[in-house]
């Protein structure tokens, strides 16, 4: 049976959607992913084409609260930011929560000088959020 995973942030846009593409695609078969946030803010375009760049298509996947996904049984709630994991519901079933922050590709952008800037740093977030979902399910056990 696949281990069912929350990946929650503050607005759905950006890190836990991009959680949840590479857990989609790289760990399928052991994982079943989902993502929410605390507010859903839309799916960010950044986001998308880096991950595209990726070879992951998250352009489908739709921005989500919290709300939407309280009465589903997840084994695990992963918290991809320090807000999120503050603000972090207690999930139905007991699922057990791990906090793994990654910085906020949007945040960082803000101060870039050119898009390339800006891409940057979404590629790096989106690569370290990539090593994270290759150690999956066993790194839960090591958060």
């Amino acid at each position: 049976m696949k281990e069912k995973i929350l990946f929650l942030c503050t607005g759905n846009s950006c890190r836990s959607q991009m959680a949840e593409g590479f857990a989609r695609a790289l760990r399928g078969g052991v994982i079943e992913p989902r993502s929410a946030g605390i507010e859903a803010r839309g799916l960010d375009p950044r986001a998308v084409r880096v991950m595209r760049e990726a070879g992951v298509d998250i352009a489908g996947q739709r921005s989500k609260t919290v709300d939407e996904v309280l009465g589903e049984r997840f084994g695990w709630v992963v918290t991809v930011c320090g807000h999120a994991h503050e603000s972090c519901p207690v999930f139905p079933g007991g699922a057990r929560v791990l906090h793994r922050g990654f910085d906020d590709p949007p945040r960082l952008a803000e101060g870039a000088r050119s898009e390339a800037e800006a891409l940057a740093h979404y590629r790096r977030v989106r690569d370290e959020i990539r090593a994270f979902i290759e150690s999956l399910p066993e790194g839960l056990a090591s958060g």
